[in-house]
């Protein structure tokens, strides 16, 4: 029985129930990081499927980021215009512990099946909501993306080099810190009904919850009174040097000092101990206001080695310093694999990937092991019918009436 087989004793969220109507990344990532907590998380999509599987590849049913994002939930297909749907929806929502979407405002009121709704059904439901201005306010409304969510919160304006233009992060930077807050936001919902009995609504609106990372970037415009410019690699704040990204033999390393004795420590390195006596790199502010004679000296030394040997300095001397590496080396990563948040497992479209699992580690519980990406509606006989109790002719009938 699928409700039983997720009830682990061992796992936080065991018997925790989640209608999933995430879409994307938003929703399906905070969704997959209550799977992985032991939730038992019904993935609803309407019968054509998420957005996210209408990009694969022709002859493809799925993408990369939706196996990648879907692990661990069972599929059914609803429609959500059909009055039959959305009683079905009823039915579950009366079972179910958090109804968690991410689609515009509103949306879900417009077909009768929102927040006001859902908790007169059931008083104990969580609903939770990810948007990207919040569901009230003047921005309410407006269409939300992460890259223009990335533009309107600020984000692009520092990001990028000092003579080009504003520039989006190269990740999917919103979308994943929004789904993380709404996966908090959700657990603390939880957790507040077990004193009170009563669910409540949650809502995560992704402007918001991006704005802690400016935090440089306002600490330089109440420092200075000046809009923060664009500074490549440099801190944003413009406060610590050296921190930047520099040339190596055969790439790129990353380094960021944070107190004198990394400064001192990098200088043995570099096998340039005379320079702890320059007046220009005696201290942090020296350094900063010498920031072009800095990253001269740091380039002078990196642009020799390979990335390999400056990391085994950073190691030996305690530098904070990495590799600048691609995607292929982080998913081939030893270390993450070795710790389990890595994972080779084998999808019936797209043969061997690399899936992480969670990065929330909960120790003395056993890890959930991962089972692939469910294909359109590949639960639904299983939760329709074994879940919910209905008869194979009657999945059958409202299958074939598009309900589902």
């Amino acid at each position: 029985m699928a409700e039983s087989e997720a009830k682990r004793p061992d796992m936080p969220l065991a018997g925790i129930t989640v209608l999933d109507f995430g879409q994307i990344y938003q929703g399906p990532y905070a969704s997959l990081l209550l799977a992985k907590a032991g939730a038992f998380v019904i993935k609803i999509e309407p019968p054509s499927g998420e957005p996210l599987r209408r990009r694969a590849e022709p002859g493809k049913s799925t993408t990369f980021p939706f196996a990648m994002l879907n692990s661990n939930k069972r599929a059914v297909t609803l429609n959500l215009k059909d009055a039959r749907g959305r009683a079905l929806l009823f039915t579950m929502a009366k079972r179910a512990d958090v109804l968690l979407e991410n689609f515009a405002p509103g949306t879900m009121d417009s077909l009768g099946v929102g927040w006001k709704e859902m908790h007169r059904l059931n008083p104990r439901l969580i609903y939770a909501t990810g948007t990207g201005y919040g569901i009230s306010g003047p921005d309410r409304d407006t269409l939300a993306m992460d890259l223009t969510i990335q533009a309107h919160s600020g984000i692009m304006s520092v990001n990028g080099f000092p003579d080009g233009p504003p520039t989006r992060s190269g990740v999917v930077i919103v979308d994943f810190i929004g789904g993380t807050h709404l996966y908090a936001g959700i657990v603390t919902a939880l957790y507040d009904r077990e004193k009170t009995g009563v669910g409540r609504l949650v809502e995560v609106a992704m402007q918001e919850a991006v704005y802690p990372t400016l935090a440089s970037s306002f600490d330089y415009y109440y420092r200075t009174g000046k809009i923060p410019p664009r500074c490549g690699n440099r801190q944003s704040a413009q406060n610590s040097a050296p921190y930047n990204v520099y040339p190596a033999a055969d790439g790129h390393v990353a380094i960021l000092l944070v107190t004198e004795a990394h400064w001192h420590s990098l200088l043995k390195a570099m096998g340039r101990e005379e320079l702890l006596r320059d007046p220009r790199f005696s201290s942090n502010a020296a350094r900063v206001a010498h920031i072009d004679a800095v990253d001269a000296l740091v380039t002078e030394w990196t642009r020799r080695l390979p990335k390999a040997e400056i990391v085994a300095c950073g190691r030996e001397f305690r530098i904070p310093l990495a590799a600048v590496r691609n995607a292929a080396e982080v998913m081939d990563d030893p270390h993450m694999h070795s710790r389990g948040m890595l994972e080779r497992i084998h999808h019936p479209e797209l043969g061997e990937i690399v899936v992480p699992t969670t990065p929330l580690r909960l120790h003395g519980t056993d890890k959930v092991p991962t089972m692939p990406a469910p294909r359109v509606g590949e639960h639904n006989g299983e939760i329709y019918g074994g879940w919910l109790g209905l008869s194979p002719h009657e999945i059958a009938a409202l299958k074939a009436d598009g309900v589902i």
